[in-house]
């Protein structure tokens, strides 16, 4: 029994280590380990729609699970590290099904300087979307940061280095660019990469990038283009995080094109068709919390979002009013409201309720 507790707590010191990780839950250690480790996250959504023209009221409520994972992460000796995690939550998915969501392994003999990983990961853009899915202070990531950031998770190649105590972190990948769990669709591979420096106690600073292909939708046509730029910064004192991050986004297209909309844990839920031409999008988001002694934690958030910056009603901004109560280590419940703010306004707020378990 005290073997199983011994393994439980490694399992759980390595998934709580903030490390500039590839999953939602960070893998690998030291040692001979082996380790299971998850968490799951039942939610309640409230959608206030307003009422329709003959004054019915388009309000619904419903339960259901943002994410449920599981994952199983160890080191072999010697440096070699792996993990991998599924996602049971159907609710997660356009296509409701369970699906692999990290799966890699790692060598990490020059840890510190240059680890090597291949596998499906998290892509290296974003501040937001490399914060782990069980460490995020509002219950969604960001419009700009879903679609932008996007695909989430990516077959591919990962340098990665740096920590803490060097004052910077960077990683660097080759990844196909067709998301997770699916084939390369060209001959194309994406560039991504991040780079964040901490000058100062408390502050961080960095940018990311990618550069890549798309394909069109006739795939005789040539290859189309598209570019991701990020700047973000963070600052955490006695409690006190302010974060923010700005994301510029073009994509140049040759041909008639289905571009992809990516959902909240980066699955592809549907396409928007485009015309040939260059398309900039950008977005940004900046939150504010402080953790109390009470375990009581107070959020602002404000994110914007424009889809193409050629047209005046493609921008909506979402203002965000939250607190979230820390049970205890491994148990959080969070409470958003979701104001919503479009250039065609019509009513959609929400309040979500999601309590989140770690194991």
């Amino acid at each position: 029994m005290k073997k199983i507790k011994y393994i439980i707590a490694a399992a759980l010191a390595l998934f709580s280590f903030d490390a500039y990780s590839q999953g939602c839950m960070t893998g690998g250690g030291s040692g001979d380990i082996i380790g299971v480790t998850g968490f799951i996250q039942p939610q309640f959504n409230y959608y206030i729609n307003g009422k329709d023209a003959d004054g019915k009221s388009l309000n619904k409520t419903e339960f259901t699970f943002n994410r449920a994972r599981l994952g199983v992460l160890g080191s072999i000796p010697y440096d070699i590290d792996y993990y991998f995690a599924v996602e049971y939550s159907g609710f997660s998915n356009s296509e409701n099904k369970v699906h692999l969501l990290d799966g890699y392994i790692s060598y990490t003999r020059f840890a510190k300087w240059a680890k090597i990983t291949i596998g499906q990961f998290k892509s290296p853009i974003s501040l937001e979307q490399n914060t782990a899915c069980s460490g995020l202070y509002t219950v969604e990531r960001s419009e700009v940061v879903k679609q932008l950031a996007g695909p989430q998770r990516d077959l591919g190649l990962l340098i990665s280095g740096g920590h803490d105590s060097l004052k910077f972190q960077y990683a660097l990948a080759l990844m196909n660019g067709s998301g997770m769990n699916n084939r390369e669709d060209n001959s194309n591979k994406n560039i991504v990469g991040r780079v964040v420096v901490g000058p100062f106690k408390g502050l961080k600073v960095g940018g990311s990038f990618k550069v890549g292909g798309m394909n069109p939708t006739d795939p005789s046509e040539r290859l189309n283009n598209i570019y991701r730029v990020a700047a973000e910064a963070q600052f955490n004192w006695k409690g006190l995080l302010l974060q923010g991050e700005y994301i510029y986004g073009q994509d140049k297209l040759y041909s008639a094109s289905k571009v992809p909309i990516y959902g909240g844990c980066g699955g592809i839920v549907g396409f928007e068709t485009k015309q040939p031409g260059t398309y900039h999008k950008d977005g940004a988001w900046v939150i504010a919390s402080y953790r109390t002694k009470y375990n009581i934690e107070p959020v602002l958030k404000f994110d914007t979002w424009n889809s193409d910056k050629n047209d005046r009603y493609s921008r909506y901004n979402t203002y965000t009013i939250g607190v979230n109560y820390y049970i205890n280590d491994y148990t959080r419940l969070q409470i958003n409201y979701a104001n919503l703010k479009e250039s065609r306004e019509h009513m959609n707020d929400m309040v979500m309720v999601q309590i989140q378990a770690i194991f």
